[in-house]
């Protein structure tokens, strides 16, 4: 019984390793938009450049929507998850520039 519970456990940990192990976040400048393929390429300094899929499920933050994307954009954060060989985004948003946030000296 115990062992049944034992690999129940193990299988659970190992299916679950998979879909945390697809999502990944980058960060940096568009280097490219395709309005026909709703997607746009993105160069994170330690990442190097990927392309990403926007669907109308994207959220964005601080960002008309894909179509305010423009090449050159900085400080650009996507959260994406892997989805048919491809990076799919969740939520695009501009960074906050730093700045002092919430100081009012």
């Amino acid at each position: 019984m115990k062992l049944v519970a034992l690999l129940t456990t193990v299988a659970a940990i190992a299916l679950a390793a998979p879909a945390a192990a697809s999502a990944a976040q980058f960060e940096g400048t568009v280097v490219s938009v395709n309005r026909d393929n709703r997607t746009f390429r993105l160069h994170d300094s330690e990442r190097g450049t990927v392309r990403i899929k926007v669907t109308n499920r994207t959220r964005f933050e601080r960002i008309a929507g894909f179509g305010s994307l423009r090449q050159g954009m900085t400080r650009i954060e996507a959260t994406v998850r892997r989805s048919n060989g491809r990076w799919v985004a969740s939520s695009v948003e501009r960074s906050g520039g730093g700045g002092r946030h919430g100081d009012d000296d």
